[in-house]
Protein backbone atom coordinates (compact mmCIF):
# COMPACT_ATOMS: atom_id res chain seq x y z
CA UNK A 1 0.00 0.00 0.00
CA UNK A 2 1.55 3.55 -1.30
CA UNK A 3 -0.85 6.60 0.15
CA UNK A 4 -0.28 10.03 0.43
CA UNK A 5 -2.25 11.93 3.56
CA UNK A 6 -2.74 15.65 3.00
CA UNK A 7 -4.16 18.21 5.48
CA UNK A 8 -3.08 21.17 8.26
CA UNK A 9 -2.95 24.07 9.60
CA UNK A 10 -4.64 23.35 12.73
CA UNK A 11 -4.05 20.18 15.17
CA UNK A 12 -7.99 19.20 14.35
CA UNK A 13 -6.46 18.47 10.61
CA UNK A 14 -3.23 17.12 11.34
CA UNK A 15 -4.15 14.86 14.26
CA UNK A 16 -7.02 12.96 12.30
CA UNK A 17 -4.19 11.94 9.68
CA UNK A 18 -2.06 11.15 12.05
CA UNK A 19 -3.84 8.86 14.05
CA UNK A 20 -5.45 7.03 10.67
CA UNK A 21 -1.60 6.51 9.48
CA UNK A 22 -0.61 4.74 12.80
CA UNK A 23 -3.90 2.65 12.49
CA UNK A 24 -2.49 1.94 8.57
CA UNK A 25 0.90 0.92 9.74
CA UNK A 26 -0.11 -0.87 12.85
CA UNK A 27 -2.22 -3.15 9.84
CA UNK A 28 0.25 -3.02 7.25
CA UNK A 29 3.36 -2.50 8.41
CA UNK A 30 5.33 -2.39 4.60
CA UNK A 31 2.75 0.66 3.93
CA UNK A 32 4.25 3.07 3.09
CA UNK A 33 2.66 6.86 3.78
CA UNK A 34 3.52 10.11 2.83
CA UNK A 35 2.20 13.26 4.35
CA UNK A 36 1.80 16.76 2.00
CA UNK A 37 1.76 19.61 4.40
CA UNK A 38 2.86 23.63 4.01
CA UNK A 39 6.31 24.38 6.04
CA UNK A 40 4.06 26.85 7.96
CA UNK A 41 1.41 24.78 9.66
CA UNK A 42 1.00 22.66 12.51
CA UNK A 43 2.20 19.67 10.43
CA UNK A 44 5.57 20.49 9.79
CA UNK A 45 6.49 19.87 13.97
CA UNK A 46 3.77 17.46 14.77
CA UNK A 47 4.36 14.66 11.22
CA UNK A 48 8.19 14.64 11.27
CA UNK A 49 8.03 13.95 15.06
CA UNK A 50 5.69 11.17 14.60
CA UNK A 51 8.54 9.33 12.35
CA UNK A 52 6.44 9.68 9.42
CA UNK A 53 7.91 11.88 6.05
CA UNK A 54 6.12 15.19 5.12
CA UNK A 55 6.88 17.17 2.05
CA UNK A 56 5.52 20.66 1.35
CA UNK A 57 4.08 22.61 -1.30
CA UNK A 58 2.85 25.95 -1.53
CA UNK A 59 -0.56 27.22 -0.47
CA UNK A 60 -2.60 30.19 1.00
CA UNK A 61 -5.92 29.93 2.74
CA UNK A 62 -8.71 31.61 0.65
CA UNK A 63 -9.79 35.54 1.41
CA UNK A 64 -13.28 35.42 2.23
CA UNK A 65 -13.60 39.24 1.19
CA UNK A 66 -12.75 40.91 -2.13
CA UNK A 67 -8.90 42.33 -1.98
CA UNK A 68 -5.38 41.92 -3.12
CA UNK A 69 -4.83 38.61 -1.13
CA UNK A 70 -7.25 37.14 -3.56
CA UNK A 71 -4.44 37.60 -6.20
CA UNK A 72 -1.75 36.18 -3.92
CA UNK A 73 -4.12 32.91 -3.13
CA UNK A 74 -4.51 32.27 -6.30
CA UNK A 75 -0.95 32.46 -7.44
CA UNK A 76 -0.27 30.49 -4.31
CA UNK A 77 -2.90 28.03 -5.34
CA UNK A 78 -1.49 26.97 -8.73
CA UNK A 79 2.11 26.98 -7.75
CA UNK A 80 0.89 24.69 -4.96
CA UNK A 81 -0.75 22.36 -7.50
CA UNK A 82 2.36 22.37 -9.80
CA UNK A 83 4.60 21.25 -6.98
CA UNK A 84 1.98 18.83 -5.75
CA UNK A 85 1.98 17.27 -8.97
CA UNK A 86 5.24 16.89 -9.00
CA UNK A 87 5.59 15.01 -5.84
CA UNK A 88 2.70 13.00 -6.59
CA UNK A 89 4.13 11.88 -10.28
CA UNK A 90 7.29 11.14 -8.15
CA UNK A 91 5.56 9.13 -5.01
CA UNK A 92 2.91 7.40 -7.30
CA UNK A 93 0.54 6.97 -4.72
CA UNK A 94 -2.32 4.24 -5.19
CA UNK A 95 -4.75 6.94 -3.25
CA UNK A 96 -4.83 10.60 -1.88
CA UNK A 97 -6.72 11.09 1.37
CA UNK A 98 -7.21 14.99 2.42
CA UNK A 99 -8.35 15.67 6.14
CA UNK A 100 -9.36 19.31 5.33
CA UNK A 101 -6.90 22.79 5.60
CA UNK A 102 -6.19 24.55 2.51
CA UNK A 103 -3.60 22.78 1.84
CA UNK A 104 -5.54 20.08 0.82
CA UNK A 105 -7.20 21.82 -2.57
CA UNK A 106 -4.32 21.80 -4.66
CA UNK A 107 -3.35 18.49 -3.75
CA UNK A 108 -6.39 16.65 -3.75
CA UNK A 109 -7.52 18.40 -6.89
CA UNK A 110 -4.06 17.44 -8.89
CA UNK A 111 -4.39 13.66 -7.84
CA UNK A 112 -8.12 13.45 -9.07
CA UNK A 113 -6.74 15.35 -12.55
CA UNK A 114 -4.25 12.30 -12.44
CA UNK A 115 -6.88 9.71 -11.87
CA UNK A 116 -5.60 8.88 -8.58
CA UNK A 117 -8.76 7.87 -5.87
CA UNK A 118 -9.20 10.23 -3.62
CA UNK A 119 -10.99 10.74 -0.17
CA UNK A 120 -11.91 13.21 2.14
CA UNK A 121 -12.36 13.11 5.95
CA UNK A 122 -14.83 15.99 7.21
CA UNK A 123 -14.21 16.52 11.12
CA UNK A 124 -16.82 19.15 11.96
CA UNK A 125 -20.71 19.13 11.33
CA UNK A 126 -20.50 22.10 8.55
CA UNK A 127 -17.97 21.47 6.30
CA UNK A 128 -14.66 23.34 5.44
CA UNK A 129 -14.54 25.36 2.55
CA UNK A 130 -12.24 23.11 0.91
CA UNK A 131 -13.83 20.22 1.38
CA UNK A 132 -16.86 21.43 -0.24
CA UNK A 133 -15.31 22.53 -3.19
CA UNK A 134 -13.13 19.64 -3.68
CA UNK A 135 -15.79 17.14 -3.12
CA UNK A 136 -17.24 16.39 -7.33
CA UNK A 137 -13.91 15.07 -7.29
CA UNK A 138 -13.66 12.65 -4.84
CA UNK A 139 -14.83 8.73 -4.50
CA UNK A 140 -16.13 8.90 -0.90
CA UNK A 141 -16.43 11.30 2.13
CA UNK A 142 -16.03 10.26 5.96
CA UNK A 143 -17.86 12.36 8.13
CA UNK A 144 -17.17 12.69 11.56
CA UNK A 145 -21.06 13.64 12.27
CA UNK A 146 -24.16 12.25 10.97
CA UNK A 147 -25.38 15.57 11.21
CA UNK A 148 -22.73 16.51 8.17
CA UNK A 149 -24.81 14.17 5.43
CA UNK A 150 -27.41 17.47 4.73
CA UNK A 151 -24.15 19.84 3.55
CA UNK A 152 -23.76 17.38 0.48
CA UNK A 153 -25.78 16.89 -2.09
CA UNK A 154 -25.03 13.49 -3.32
CA UNK A 155 -24.92 11.44 0.26
CA UNK A 156 -24.17 7.94 -1.81
CA UNK A 157 -20.50 9.88 -1.46
CA UNK A 158 -20.87 10.00 2.27
CA UNK A 159 -20.17 8.15 4.93
CA UNK A 160 -20.13 8.57 8.79
CA UNK A 161 -16.71 7.15 10.21
CA UNK A 162 -16.34 9.35 12.92
CA UNK A 163 -12.92 10.95 13.78
CA UNK A 164 -9.73 8.64 13.27
CA UNK A 165 -8.71 10.32 16.85
CA UNK A 166 -10.97 8.65 19.10
CA UNK A 167 -9.74 5.08 18.30
CA UNK A 168 -6.43 6.39 20.13
CA UNK A 169 -8.02 6.89 23.57
CA UNK A 170 -10.00 4.01 24.10
CA UNK A 171 -7.09 1.51 24.54
CA UNK A 172 -6.37 3.43 27.87
CA UNK A 173 -7.59 1.93 31.01
CA UNK A 174 -8.27 4.33 34.06
CA UNK A 175 -5.65 3.14 36.26
CA UNK A 176 -2.95 4.38 33.94
CA UNK A 177 -4.00 7.55 33.10
CA UNK A 178 -4.05 8.17 37.20
CA UNK A 179 -1.10 6.75 37.61
CA UNK A 180 0.63 9.04 34.96
CA UNK A 181 -0.65 11.83 36.52
CA UNK A 182 -0.11 11.07 40.02
CA UNK A 183 -3.83 11.60 41.01
CA UNK A 184 -5.77 9.88 44.27
CA UNK A 185 -7.74 6.77 42.44
CA UNK A 186 -10.42 7.18 44.70
CA UNK A 187 -11.93 10.69 43.73
CA UNK A 188 -13.45 11.66 40.83
CA UNK A 189 -11.38 14.09 38.37
CA UNK A 190 -12.50 16.94 36.55
CA UNK A 191 -10.62 17.81 33.25
CA UNK A 192 -10.69 21.82 32.54
CA UNK A 193 -9.08 22.50 29.26
CA UNK A 194 -9.40 25.31 26.64
CA UNK A 195 -6.95 23.98 24.01
CA UNK A 196 -3.09 23.71 23.57
CA UNK A 197 -2.79 27.50 23.36
CA UNK A 198 -5.96 27.68 26.09
CA UNK A 199 -8.72 29.97 26.07
CA UNK A 200 -8.64 33.74 27.42
CA UNK A 201 -12.49 33.79 28.97
CA UNK A 202 -12.01 30.18 30.55
CA UNK A 203 -9.20 31.19 32.21
CA UNK A 204 -10.67 34.58 33.57
CA UNK A 205 -13.65 32.22 34.86
CA UNK A 206 -11.51 29.36 36.20
CA UNK A 207 -8.80 31.47 38.07
CA UNK A 208 -12.21 33.26 39.76
CA UNK A 209 -13.30 30.32 41.65
CA UNK A 210 -10.24 28.54 42.13
CA UNK A 211 -10.69 28.68 46.09
CA UNK A 212 -14.07 27.09 45.19
CA UNK A 213 -13.20 24.45 43.65
CA UNK A 214 -10.12 23.61 45.98
CA UNK A 215 -12.44 23.50 48.51
CA UNK A 216 -14.41 20.66 46.88
CA UNK A 217 -12.13 18.14 48.30
CA UNK A 218 -14.39 15.02 48.04
CA UNK A 219 -12.85 16.00 43.60
CA UNK A 220 -9.72 16.43 41.99
CA UNK A 221 -9.39 18.91 39.03
CA UNK A 222 -7.12 19.14 36.53
CA UNK A 223 -6.18 22.48 35.36
CA UNK A 224 -4.51 23.12 32.31
CA UNK A 225 -3.98 26.72 31.19
CA UNK A 226 -2.41 26.62 28.22
CA UNK A 227 0.89 27.74 27.22
CA UNK A 228 0.45 31.10 26.53
CA UNK A 229 -1.70 31.93 29.31
CA UNK A 230 0.09 29.80 32.66
CA UNK A 231 2.64 32.42 34.30
CA UNK A 232 -0.51 34.88 33.90
CA UNK A 233 -2.74 32.02 35.55
CA UNK A 234 -0.03 31.29 38.24
CA UNK A 235 -0.20 35.10 38.74
CA UNK A 236 -3.55 35.01 39.88
CA UNK A 237 -3.96 36.29 43.72
CA UNK A 238 -6.39 33.02 43.60
CA UNK A 239 -3.28 31.02 43.69
CA UNK A 240 -2.24 31.88 47.12
CA UNK A 241 -5.42 30.79 48.59
CA UNK A 242 -5.05 27.18 47.22
CA UNK A 243 -1.86 26.97 48.21
CA UNK A 244 -2.68 24.18 51.31
CA UNK A 245 -5.26 22.34 48.82
CA UNK A 246 -4.31 19.27 47.01
CA UNK A 247 -7.03 18.20 44.81
CA UNK A 248 -6.11 21.15 42.13
CA UNK A 249 -3.40 20.27 39.87
CA UNK A 250 -2.44 23.16 37.42
CA UNK A 251 -0.55 22.60 34.03
CA UNK A 252 0.37 24.27 31.26
CA UNK A 253 0.14 21.66 28.78
CA UNK A 254 -1.04 17.94 28.67
CA UNK A 255 1.09 16.11 25.68
CA UNK A 256 -0.06 12.70 26.50
CA UNK A 257 -4.20 13.91 26.51
CA UNK A 258 -5.39 10.13 26.26
CA UNK A 259 -3.92 9.65 29.82
CA UNK A 260 -5.62 12.66 30.70
CA UNK A 261 -8.88 11.38 29.15
CA UNK A 262 -8.55 7.96 30.62
CA UNK A 263 -8.54 9.58 34.47
CA UNK A 264 -11.75 12.15 33.56
CA UNK A 265 -14.98 11.79 35.03
CA UNK A 266 -15.98 15.17 33.41
CA UNK A 267 -14.26 17.39 31.27
CA UNK A 268 -14.82 21.56 30.27
CA UNK A 269 -13.88 22.05 27.16
CA UNK A 270 -14.20 24.05 23.90
CA UNK A 271 -15.92 22.01 21.13
CA UNK A 272 -13.65 21.26 18.49
CA UNK A 273 -13.90 18.44 16.41
CA UNK A 274 -11.60 16.19 17.91
CA UNK A 275 -11.50 16.77 21.03
CA UNK A 276 -15.84 15.90 20.95
CA UNK A 277 -14.64 12.88 18.86
CA UNK A 278 -12.07 11.64 22.04
CA UNK A 279 -14.42 12.32 24.85
CA UNK A 280 -17.63 10.40 23.14
CA UNK A 281 -15.09 7.41 22.12
CA UNK A 282 -14.66 7.27 26.12
CA UNK A 283 -18.51 8.33 26.96
CA UNK A 284 -17.21 11.48 29.39
CA UNK A 285 -19.66 13.92 30.16
CA UNK A 286 -19.39 17.36 29.11
CA UNK A 287 -19.59 21.18 29.99
CA UNK A 288 -18.90 22.68 26.26
CA UNK A 289 -18.28 26.20 25.68
CA UNK A 290 -17.53 26.53 21.62
CA UNK A 291 -15.01 28.99 20.31
CA UNK A 292 -16.93 32.40 18.80
CA UNK A 293 -12.99 32.51 16.84
CA UNK A 294 -13.99 29.97 14.50
CA UNK A 295 -15.35 29.80 10.85
CA UNK A 296 -18.83 29.40 10.37
CA UNK A 297 -19.34 29.01 14.17
CA UNK A 298 -18.95 25.58 13.56
CA UNK A 299 -18.03 24.82 17.31
CA UNK A 300 -21.17 25.84 18.72
CA UNK A 301 -23.05 23.23 15.67
CA UNK A 302 -20.46 20.87 16.92
CA UNK A 303 -21.14 21.50 20.93
CA UNK A 304 -25.34 20.93 19.82
CA UNK A 305 -25.07 17.64 18.55
CA UNK A 306 -23.92 16.47 22.26
CA UNK A 307 -25.97 18.84 24.39
CA UNK A 308 -29.25 17.55 22.13
CA UNK A 309 -28.38 14.45 22.88
CA UNK A 310 -27.83 14.64 26.52
CA UNK A 311 -24.40 14.41 26.60
CA UNK A 312 -23.33 17.87 27.62
CA UNK A 313 -24.08 20.79 28.94
CA UNK A 314 -23.02 23.76 26.38
CA UNK A 315 -22.50 27.27 27.51
CA UNK A 316 -22.13 30.17 25.03
CA UNK A 317 -19.05 31.97 25.49
CA UNK A 318 -21.06 35.46 25.94
CA UNK A 319 -22.63 33.51 28.78
CA UNK A 320 -20.14 32.28 30.55
CA UNK A 321 -19.18 33.74 34.34
CA UNK A 322 -17.28 32.36 37.45
CA UNK A 323 -20.22 31.78 38.96
CA UNK A 324 -22.49 30.20 36.22
CA UNK A 325 -19.66 28.08 35.27
CA UNK A 326 -19.05 26.72 39.40
CA UNK A 327 -22.61 26.01 39.76
CA UNK A 328 -22.82 24.13 36.64
CA UNK A 329 -19.84 21.71 37.56
CA UNK A 330 -21.01 21.28 40.90
CA UNK A 331 -24.69 20.46 40.26
CA UNK A 332 -23.32 18.01 38.03
CA UNK A 333 -20.82 16.30 40.19
CA UNK A 334 -23.06 16.10 43.12
CA UNK A 335 -25.77 14.33 40.81
CA UNK A 336 -23.95 11.27 39.89
CA UNK A 337 -26.96 9.15 38.72
CA UNK A 338 -27.31 11.95 35.90
CA UNK A 339 -23.84 11.96 35.17
CA UNK A 340 -24.12 8.45 34.65
CA UNK A 341 -26.81 8.97 31.82
CA UNK A 342 -24.45 11.95 30.31
CA UNK A 343 -21.30 9.20 30.43
CA UNK A 344 -24.30 6.54 28.23
CA UNK A 345 -25.05 9.40 26.02
CA UNK A 346 -21.69 10.43 25.39
CA UNK A 347 -20.58 6.87 24.57
CA UNK A 348 -23.58 6.57 22.50
CA UNK A 349 -22.50 9.22 20.45
CA UNK A 350 -18.89 7.85 19.60
CA UNK A 351 -16.93 5.94 16.85
CA UNK A 352 -14.41 4.20 19.32
CA UNK A 353 -13.99 2.11 15.77
CA UNK A 354 -13.12 5.28 12.92
CA UNK A 355 -9.77 4.61 12.37
CA UNK A 356 -10.84 0.83 11.07
CA UNK A 357 -13.93 2.10 9.76
CA UNK A 358 -11.79 5.00 7.76
CA UNK A 359 -8.70 2.14 6.80
CA UNK A 360 -12.06 -0.13 5.25
CA UNK A 361 -12.96 2.61 3.14
CA UNK A 362 -8.96 3.40 1.83
CA UNK A 363 -9.17 -0.15 1.07
CA UNK A 364 -12.52 -0.23 -0.70
CA UNK A 365 -10.90 1.90 -3.08
CA UNK A 366 -7.53 -0.46 -3.43
CA UNK A 367 -9.33 -2.89 -5.07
Amino acid sequence: MRIVLTGGGTGGHVYPALAAARYIKEQEPTAEILFMGTEKGLESQIIPDAGFPLETISAKGLSRKISPDLIKTFFSTFRGGWEAKKILKRYRPQLVMGTGGYVCGPVVFSASLMGIPCLLHEQNVIPGMTNRMLFPFVKKVCLSFDASQKYFKDTSKTIVTGNPRASEVVGICREEGIKALGLNPNKKTVLIVGGSRGAERINQCVTAILPDLAAFSKVQFIYVTGNIYYNQVMDNKNIKEIAGYHNLFIRSYIAQMPLALAATDLIISRAGATMLAEITARGIPSVLIPSPNVTNNHQVLNAHVLADAGAAEMILERDLTGGLLRDVIFKLLKDTKGLGTMSHKSRDLGYPDSAHMVYRQIKEYLK
